[in-house]
Formats: C-alpha cells, structure tokens, sequence
C-alpha cells in the first residue's frame, strides 16, 4: 500500500513540475495587451464592429458608450437576437452620432448557436478590411481598439483576440474567475496558440478583431454555425487557412457581466465543459483522474507518515501554487487564495461532470432562454 500512495503523490507531484518546466509556460502571464490612451483620438473607420444582443439592456448603454469613446468614424452593428426587453431603445439613446446600425434579428435556425446566427446576420452589412467581435456585456477601456490594431499591424497577424477581465468582486467571483482563465491556459497555452508552427489555437470570444476576408474565405460564420466553443473553434479555422493567431490577457476588456452566487457560475461551466472534452466518456473519466491525482494527491501525501513522501508532497504542492500565482497576480487577487486551488480544481471538476450528466439527460446546453440540445445530438 506504502508502494501505491508513493506513486500516487510521485505522479501527481512531477505534473505539477512539469507545468512549471515546460517550455511553452502555461502559467506565464507575459502574453498581455493593454491599452494606449493616447489612441483615443484614432480615426477607425476602417473597423466594423458586430455586436450579437439579446436581452442586454442593462449593459449595452455602457458598452456602446465605450465603443464610441475609441475613436473616430467607428462603424457599429448591433445585432438584436430577439431580445424581448428594452435593449433595442436603450442602444438608440446611447450612441449619439450615426455610427450604429441595428439589425432585426431572425428566428434561429435548426443547428445554429443564437450568438452566431447573428454574427452571421450581421456579417452581411460588413465593408471595412476588419471586423471587432464583441460580447454586448464586454466594456472596452479607452484606446485599446487602436492599440489593438496597432498591434495586429506591426506583428502581420490575421486574428488578435483579448481576454476579457471577468467581474472578480464577490467571494465566489474571486475563488473561481482567476482559476478559469488559469485553467484556460492550461489547455490552450497561450505561447504555442500564438506560435505558427503549433496547431493549438485559442481565441476569447468577448474582445476578437479579425480581417473581414477571412470570414468570406471561410464561408462566414455558416463554417461554425454548430460550434458551441466558437471563439476557440474560429482561431482554429483563421489558422489552418495559414494565418497567424494572437491571444492575449488585458486589463483593457472588462467583462460587465457579474456572477451573484456558485450557482451562476456553475451554469456557466456547465454549459460547455463536456463539449471541451468533445462528448467523450473516455476523455471525462481521464479528465477526472488526472485532476484527482493532480489536486489531491500532494495533500494526502503531507498527512502520511513517511518522511520521504511527506517531502515529496510538498514539492508538489509548491509547484502547485508557484504555477497559479501568476495569474492572482495579474488579476491583484492575493496570494493566499491558492492555497485553495486543490478545493477550486474539485468544483470546476464537479461543473464538468454536471455537464455530462447533462448531456446524458440529452438536456442540451442553456442561454438567454434557449436550449441546444439539437446542436448535442449532432456531435
């Protein structure tokens, strides 16, 4: 038995080092982006933005209010996915000059995600060289479309895409956010998805600013029309048509939308996490093994009472934290909240097995009122 809980803390223990020690450093906070305010005065008219909203009214006023302060001769095209509350009248009353353009949204097809059937409605009414994909609850802090722009100029990239700064205030947000974004890039690394070479690729939905000829190349949004995970799925498709990617973490794109218990943020993971293990019974309990061995086995391995699988542990256990620290870091979260990761990594475990009972329920995925079960049985 002395034999099995030694392996158990060894193997848990070398996959903690081995985020650290990888050459790629999926803990590394360095791929950031944040905004040049001297930028603001920027004339953007070679920019279309599309927005998809459905019952935003309580944050579109903001978002557009922020688009509006980027620069000038902006072009908006606001989307209304059916929204059956105020948010078609507040966007009229919140953009004051003629930039915006609101599209009636049409009744959602079989097999397509609301989000992209609007995108795709949208992209109809698109003439500039590049397109900003934006959530209708993404704030945009002063000067960071130009910077942005800049950017995809100088490195000749395709597709830059930042990840939003989710609302970090309650106990939940700041036990779970950071570790959502630290889990991302765990399986999407940030320095192979922005290498060319690498067929890892990651986008962020909330904040993606693309060449609008890539999504004619592509066939428009129809090519991702049953995507659930469409960001990521839209950087893998701008790569393997041969073109560079970008992912980068900002303080520049805020996320308005704010999570009010763990139930809401349950939900949330809940809604893709299977999908991310592409429905695959294999890969959730390999999932579930790997996370188990990963999380707990440096704690057991401090309570036992042999020295060397004592010290063993908390190697681990050190690496454990050392790899998340970064990113509390980067969010101003203090420190000691990684303490917690082992108890973190065991409810986004549990999020990820309520996807799959939910799968198996034949359930379908919910947002805004809709469910996607149809868009399940086709995967």
């Amino acid at each position: 038995m002395e034999i099995v809980w030694s392996l158990f803390v060894l193997i848990g223990s070398l996959m903690w080092l081995a985020v650290l020690l990888v050459p790629w450093r999926p803990w590394y906070t360095g791929d950031f982006l944040d905004s040049d305010s001297s930028f603001t005065q920027e004339d953007l008219g070679k920019i279309t933005v599309l927005i998809p909203a459905r019952n935003e009214m309580k944050t579109i006023e903001t978002v557009l209010t922020a688009l509006e302060a980027q620069g000038r001769n902006l072009n908006i095209i606001l989307i209304d996915d059916q929204s059956d509350d105020s948010t078609v009248e507040v966007a009229r009353k919140a953009v004051k000059g003629e930039g915006l353009r609101i599209v009636p949204g049409r009744a959602l097809p079989p097999g397509w995600t609301g989000k992209l059937w609007a995108l795709e409605q949208g992209l109809a009414f698109i003439d500039t060289p590049l397109t900003l994909l934006i959530d209708a609850d993404i704030r945009l802090h002063p000067g960071i479309l130009a910077t942005l722009e800049k950017t995809m100029r100088q490195n000749d990239l395709a597709f830059a895409s930042l990840m939003a700064e989710m609302h970090m205030v309650s106990f939940w947000e700041r036990l779970l956010m950071p570790a959502f974004v630290y889990f991302f890039k765990l399986i999407y690394p940030f320095q192979l998805s922005n290498s060319r070479s690498s067929r890892v690729a990651a986008g962020a939905g909330g904040c993606i600013l693309l060449e609008t000829r890539l999504l004619r190349e592509m066939g428009g949004f129809y090519s991702l029309h049953g995507e659930l995970i469409d960001d990521c799925a839209l950087a893998r498709k701008v790569k393997s048509m041969g073109y560079k990617t970008w992912i980068g973490l900002t303080h520049s794109v805020e996320s308005l939308r704010a999570y009010r218990g763990l139930g809401e943020i349950w939900d949330m993971v809940a809604r893709t996490a299977f999908t991310q293990l592409h429905y695959s019974w294999f890969l959730l309990m390999l999932c579930t093994l790997i996370m188990v061995t990963a999380f707990w086995s440096p704690v057991i391995g401090l309570l036992l009472p042999d020295t060397a699988i004592a010290v063993l542990a908390l190697v681990g256990l050190s690496a454990m934290i050392l790899s998340y620290l970064p990113i509390l870091k980067f969010y101003r979260v203090p420190g000691r909240w990684a303490l917690a990761l082992p108890v973190i990594g065991t409810l986004y475990l549990a999020m990820t097995w309520t996807s799959a009972i939910q799968y198996w329920l034949g359930e379908g995925s919910h947002w805004k009122g809709r469910i996607y079960s149809d868009l399940l049985r086709s995967n």
